[in-house]
């Protein structure tokens, strides 16, 4: 068995929540290329498919959307467990589009995953970042400006927690959006990520104390977090993250550690 393909995850997001009260749930999310999901294949018969979660018959169902087959056999290797806020449900399936010869528009590619799940990161973007998502819907609402060149650090803390499509109890993000869209310094984009986490544990939980108090320590611009599941990150300038942070974090409790680069205009 050969692996095919590597989809990229992201980890959690740097804002997440309601359009109004009952508006959509919008989400801005934070790409992670070395997260996600591999996926390993063999061609043969039928179509026999292990990990991730992923079924046969639910994948055949998303790919009739696309109007694509695929036979043979297939092992989805999640880098992370599913669950934790590094959008692998997404990954599956978008692996599975790729692998079957999808290369049509990344929107109708959206459009599947939530007609297959009810609910799609944006992982079939070029630029996931640079969008408002609208996740219930598969769809951009918005252009948002590039983030400034940043790091995060970061690890799970707590239990996993899919994604459920019907889930939209989420806090009014409407000024927070507002703010990002005017945002220009990476400590601006930090704040706006950090009220949005708090709000977020306020609402949902659960009681976030670890990384607001590490932040502080560690002299970090700001956390984030998957606003469902288990994803928590310090925001650093470039080159700022100290020595010793890693070890912070997992006396802290944080497991799998990651460290992600991103943004630049």
């Amino acid at each position: 068995m050969r692996a095919a393909l590597h989809i990229p995850g992201h980890f959690g997001e740097w804002l997440q929540g309601r359009l109004g009260a009952d508006g959509p749930v919008v989400l801005v999310t934070l790409p992670a290329p070395a997260l996600g999901l591999d996926l390993c294949y063999r061609p043969g018969p039928g179509l026999s498919l292990r990990g991730a979660g992923l079924t046969p018959a639910r994948a055949r169902r998303f790919l009739d959307l696309l109007g694509l087959s695929l036979r043979g056999r297939i092992v989805l290797r999640p880098v992370v467990a599913p669950g934790l806020g590094t959008g692998v449900s997404t990954a599956s399936l978008v692996a599975l589009a790729r692998l079957a010869g999808w290369n049509g528009a990344p929107e109708i590619l959206a459009r599947a995953c939530v007609a297959a799940e009810g609910a799609s990161d944006p992982l079939m973007f070029a630029a996931p970042e640079r969008m408002l998502w609208a996740s219930r819907q598969g769809r951009a609402l918005a252009a948002l400006p590039a983030l400034p060149r940043h790091e995060i650090l970061g690890g799970f803390s707590g239990d996993p927690a899919r994604t459920e499509a019907t889930d939209s109890a989420f806090p009014d993000v409407t000024d927070l959006v507002a703010r990002w869209r005017g945002a220009a310094t990476l400590a601006d984009f930090a704040a706006i990520a950090t009220e949005s986490a708090a709000r977020c544990s306020a609402l949902r939980g659960p009681f976030e104390e670890t990384a607001p108090q590490l932040a502080a320590d560690l002299g970090a611009l700001g956390w984030l977090r998957a606003h469902t599941g288990a994803a928590r990150g310090l925001i650093f300038a470039p080159g700022t993250v100290p020595a010793g942070a890693g070890a912070a974090l997992r006396a802290a409790g944080w497991r799998g550690l990651v460290r992600i680069r991103g943004g630049g205009r």
